[in-house]
């Protein structure tokens, strides 16, 4: 019986909830007790053939998971229940699994191999993104439409603008999560308080060994656990990432106001906005990621907390990191999906942009007819107090800027009718908004292509 929305399939893809399923799990710490078999018959620790009869038992298809709950729930104690039905198994030899071994060896090392799969699936989520993000950028780089501080009209800027500055902003989670991988792709065997004892002096040959076998790093000295900052790094990137896309689909829902109706998200023939109001067509898609972002950014608080534990380590991370671990790679797995499927089926309003550019009559280009004043000779701050006075006549009897200013002679004797008309248009005061999207574009497709590269 499901009860969580992600049991139910609700939240992430198949292929990330399948890296979590039960049986999968049981089948990474089956794959970690064959490698230290495999590991601790290199070196002399057990028989070769106790190693070969491990390795060819550590599967699901011989280990049961509802053996193994059985003997759980006999014992009270989950690792040593997949030993013990894995020595069930392997009869004979049954006696040589686990040896020199403690249960977080397994644990840790497990999870690290789930968490290379999802992060991989992570990584490629967001460069698709990114990309989508980059192709926009340039496609859109000259559509004007008004820049935004403080909820008020500021200055023009262009929709590729906006855009390359969500591509630069993941081009950035991209190298954040390639350079934390190395952090946090690392397994352990080191025993019941780190010092490798019960591995009779070739401790570090066989973590090393069983490392190399599963493609982890091993971790250069540990308690009972990998310290758990390792995993609170993760955890608060993964958070950071969905503020990002948080950021993303707020935007797109202000946008999508319908006294702006700039952006939207597409809405499909056949869907529901309102069960009573049969008009309306909701920013579903965004307002998801922005729920899911909240309870992403929760997770960074357990993650933290589990870094101070007593003395080589106690039980006090365990029950929370099966629910955090598995939520965090999911939930921002559906992040990532929902926010492509929305730039991808973007609807794109340029009426709206141009309508929306002009409802302060021309005062958004104050500031280009300060600068000009001030390049013709007036002072800085005299032309800012001119221009603050004029764009508030503006307003007051509801003028456009340009006739106001025609009739001031202060602005005359520096500007020419033309020059003010010329000042007006939008589309002539967006800086170096082409250039600046053209380098975030560039740097974001080389970051994009390291990874292309397998660097």
């Amino acid at each position: 019986m499901s009860i969580l929305p992600i049991d139910a399939g609700r939240y992430g893809s198949e292929e990330m909830r399948r890296i979590f399923t039960e049986e999968s799990r049981l089948q990474r710490m089956l794959d970690v007790e064959a490698a230290l078999a495999k590991a601790s018959a290199k070196y002399g620790l057990i028989p070769p053939k106790a190693a070969e009869v491990i390795a060819e038992k550590a599967s699901a298809k011989y280990v049961k998971l509802e053996r193994v709950k059985e003997i759980e729930a006999r014992i009270r104690h989950d690792i040593m229940a997949v030993v013990e039905a894995l020595a069930e198994v392997c009869g004979e030899y049954g006696g040589y699994v686990h040896v020199g071994a403690t249960s977080y060896d397994i644990v840790d090392t497990a999870t690290a191999l789930q968490l290379k799969e999802a992060i991989a699936i992570i990584e490629r989520r967001l460069e698709e993104l990114c990309r989508l993000l980059c192709d926009m950028a340039i496609k859109y780089r000259d559509l004007v439409m008004i820049g935004r501080t403080h909820g008020q009209h500021a200055l023009p800027i262009t929709l590729g603008f906006k855009f390359a500055v969500w591509a630069s902003e993941f081009a950035r989670h991209i190298e954040r999560l390639r350079e934390a991988k190395k952090r946090v792709l690392v397994g352990k065997m080191s025993g019941a308080v780190g010092t490798m004892a019960g591995f009779m002096g070739r401790g570090t040959e066989v973590q090393e060994e069983v490392m190399r076998l599963l493609g982890l790093r091993a971790e250069t000295i540990s308690t009972q656990i990998v310290q758990r900052d390792r995993l609170a790094e993760l955890i608060c990137l993964f958070a950071i990432i969905a503020s990002s896309l948080d950021r993303v689909a707020t935007e797109i829902r202000n946008l999508q106001r319908p006294e702006i109706m700039e952006l939207a998200e597409g809405f499909e023939l056949e869907q529901v906005g309102s069960s009573t109001m049969p008009h309306k067509q909701n920013p579903v898609d965004c307002e998801n990621v922005s729920s899911l972002a909240k309870l992403m950014r929760g997770l960074v608080i357990p993650a933290l907390e589990n870094i101070p534990l007593w003395h080589e380590r106690d039980l006090t991370n365990s029950a929370n990191e099966r629910f955090i671990i598995p939520e965090s790679c999911i939930l921002l797995d559906e992040m990532l999906r929902r926010i492509t499927k929305v730039l991808k089926n973007l609807r794109i309003y340029p009426e709206s942009m141009r309508k929306n550019l002009e409802l302060t009559k021309g005062r958004i280009m104050s500031e280009a007819v300060m600068i000009c004043l001030t390049k013709k000779g007036m002072s800085r701050q005299e032309a800012h107090r001119l221009l603050r006075e004029l764009s508030l006549k503006s307003m007051v009897e509801d003028v456009h800027l340009s006739e106001v200013l025609k009739r001031d002679e202060r602005v005359r004797r520096f500007l020419t009718e033309q020059e003010i008309d010329e000042l007006m248009r939008p589309e002539n005061y967006v800086g170096e908004a082409q250039r600046l999207i053209d380098k975030a574009v560039s740097e974001a497709m080389a970051i994009l292509g390291k990874s292309e590269a397998g660097l």
